[in-house]
């Protein structure tokens, strides 16, 4: 093992492979290998240019007891960036420390010094490379022991009821409601990016940690220390980037569903809202309002002036967002343009097809800057200049036909290289150019992203999900984890996006409740997939799926003349509620905190908040106990340190204890910190 520095970094060389640790950022350290002659220079997640740090690196060696109880002097070194210091030994294993204190080791099997017999055995390193038939990149896996008493968390959106990401594994993929962003925090106090967007694994197992790259040139991932969640963060979000103003004219309520047809359905729900003495901030215009997939444009059959509807919609107040697909039916009238220019995914294997819902579809290629351009001129001449708010860019993964990434290609290099880049690539499709054109900050929304989403007006939602309780709970995790994973807009669909009938009470009692804990995050959006299917088809087009339906009304008096109460109640708790939530969204913007939070977020300290899932803080003011069970009307609720107020009743409560509240269907318990 051969050592060096340079440039304030610290290299090693052994067996062809160059390891290069540099300080990137506040007590930060950004970790490269490769096999190659050199490191390709990309910087992937790490945008923005890190502030300068001062390393401290030695240089020296140590003594090590070999098996046969000689003692021979083995080259070791380290570096320090503040906070965090690694130690590279003769091996080349990498271990981090926060002070005296171990934060993270590479996976390593010699033990208290010396070589043990069945470990040279084992012949397994922390760093592999292995090659990729008929490529020269490489299968990569990275290993690090597990601390049995470690709890993680972070990582972006998986459907699944874990807060604490311990004992999972998680496929780095992205796929319709899930969203691999891999940024781990914690609890032993660092956080871990996997810097590369290929697709892979990782496996927080019990005896170790474990992530996979199935197609790389390098390994590249950084590593930050910090005393709270709220400090990592923060590092965190320095050098990834973090979500830019959000406008206080959307933090109010969006009014979706599957789907308004028409222009004049869009207006009589505006018209109606007004009426009702109701304000919307955003309409949201769904899928299949184009002739085909890829036209990007509204079908003038059934919207024969736009700009009219926008307008009108604008003279309200409203502002208005339509949705935009990555799909491109062949019988769209762009297919043939940009089939010709080289600007869809391409395939290994068979027949280019890469989407196939309602037609035969090839999916763009976002990393070719071509297709970004030909996409914004289409976009942007067919809906921006009409006065189009916003974007909902649906399918953002994207949502192949059949996830085999291995069967898919972009512009320089195959899907299993970078594919998990792609919704962040789709978004600046639009947000570059938004930025470009207007002085009020860029909003889309999303079904997808990745490290460093945030930073490009991103909201992202948690895709299509059942209309069930279990969903509900599991949405709640996916929203405080993604939080932490540095994205803090965040949404889901009220209710879920799929139901079989809006007449069924047990549906409209979990409505009622996911709506309740929706008025306590970053976005209150109603969306979803309505039933029954009874509303006859507008025409009689056949897109090779079927004839399109449109769900039930999804109105906020859609519901019920009780249930229509208790929204609008929760309506205006959210409008009372603008400054304080205008200030969470400053404070997103200044250091990177999520919206809704753990509530170890806010109370590290207490060892209790690491193991509580069912509930959380919207800020650091309001403590929210969401009811996850059909027919729930109480609760318990553990109250950390300080006094709460219960917002129902105004009583006062005592912190460091678990109190039972009562959780009548018109209200979910809230408690606000006094």
């Amino acid at each position: 093992m051969r050592f060096e520095e340079y440039n304030g970094s610290l290299i090693a060389r052994h067996n062809g492979e160059t390891l290069r640790i540099e300080p990137w950022g506040t007590d930060s350290f950004r970790v490269r290998a490769t096999m190659f002659s050199d490191f390709t220079g990309r910087m992937w997640a790490l945008s923005e240019e890190p502030a300068e740090n001062e390393s401290v690196i030695s240089i020296g060696s140590e003594d090590f007891l070999v098996g046969d109880g000689t003692v021979s002097r083995v080259p070791t070194a380290s570096i320090t960036n503040g906070k965090i210091r690694a130690v590279v030994n003769f091996a080349g294993v990498i271990s981090f420390y926060k002070g005296d204190d171990l934060l993270l080791r590479e996976y390593y099997r010699f033990y208290q010094g010396t070589i043990s017999e069945s470990s040279r055995c084992l012949k397994v390193s922390g760093r592999e490379y292995k090659g990729v038939t008929g490529g020269s990149d490489y299968y990569l896996t990275v290993r690090f022991d597990a601390n049995d008493e470690e709890k993680l968390y972070g990582m972006g959106q998986y459907q699944q009821p874990h807060l604490n990401l311990k004992g999972s594994l998680l496929d780095l993929e992205q796929r319709n409601s899930q969203i691999s962003v891999p940024f781990a925090v914690s609890s032993l106090g660092y956080g871990f990016l996997w810097n590369n967007p290929a697709v892979g694994r990782a496996s927080f197992g019990m005896n170790y940690t474990e992530w996979t790259a199935r197609s790389t040139k390098e390994m590249d991932y950084w590593i930050t220390a910090g005393d709270t969640p709220k400090e990592i963060l923060a590092n965190y979000t320095s050098v990834t980037g973090r979500a830019p103003a959000f406008p206080e004219n959307l933090m109010g309520l969006w009014q979706c569903k599957l789907r308004y047809r028409t222009q004049e359905e869009v207006l009589e729900v505006a018209r109606t809202y007004r009426k009702e003495g109701i304000h919307i901030d955003q309409i949201v215009i769904d899928f299949f309002h184009w002739p085909y997939q890829g036209d990007w444009r509204f079908d003038s059959k059934y919207w024969p002036d736009p700009k009219a509807m926008v307008d009108e919609l604008h003279s309200m107040g409203i502002k208005v967002i339509v949705s935009v697909w990555p799909s491109v039916d062949r019988r769209s009238e762009n297919f043939g343009p940009m089939m010709e220019e080289g600007l869809l995914i391409h395939t290994e294997r068979g027949a280019a097809q890469t989407y196939d819902y309602q037609g035969d579809c090839v999916e763009i290629d976002v990393f070719n800057p071509r297709t970004r351009e030909y996409v914004w001129e289409v976009c942007k001449k067919n809906y921006y200049d009409l006065g189009i708010d916003g974007f909902w860019l649906d399918n953002s993964e994207p949502d192949y036909g059949v996830y085999d990434f291995e069967n898919y290609r972009y512009l320089d290099m195959p899907a299993l290289q970078c594919s998990n880049l792609y919704p962040q690539w789709y978004s600046r499709i639009f947000y570059d150019k938004m930025a470009g054109e207007q002085s009020e900050p860029v909003v889309n929304l999303l079904r997808c992203g990745w490290a460093g989403s945030q930073k490009y007006g991103n909201v992202i939602w948690s895709g299509d999900v059942p209309s069930t309780f279990r969903a509900f709970y599991e949405q709640v995790q996916a929203g405080l984890n993604i939080g932490l994973a540095g994205i803090p807009w965040w949404t889901t669909d009220i209710g879920g996006f799929m139901t079989d009938d809006v007449n069924d009470p047990d549906f409209r009692q979990l409505l009622i409740r996911w709506y309740q804990f929706a008025v306590y995050s970053a976005v209150l959006r109603m969306h979803g997939d309505r039933g029954p299917y009874n509303i006859p088809p507008l025409d009689d087009r056949d897109f090779g799926g079927g004839y399109l339906h449109t769900g039930q009304p999804n109105e906020l008096w859609s519901y019920g003349e009780e249930n229509y109460a208790i929204m609008k109640k929760y309506y205006r708790i959210r409008i009372d509620m603008h400054d304080y939530i205008r200030d969470l969204y400053t404070e997103a913007s200044e250091n990177g905190s999520p919206l809704i939070r753990t509530m170890f977020y806010e109370f590290p300290e207490d060892e209790k908040c690491w193991e509580l899932q069912d509930q959380y803080m919207f800020g650091s003011r309001f403590l929210c106990a969401p009811v996850f069970h059909l027919n729930m009307f109480e609760r318990d609720v553990y109250l950390p340190a300080g006094s709460w107020k219960l917002t129902s009743t105004g009583t006062v409560y005592e912190g460091c204890q678990t109190v039972h509240v009562d959780a009548p269907i018109d209200y979910m318990p809230v408690f606000e910190a006094v």
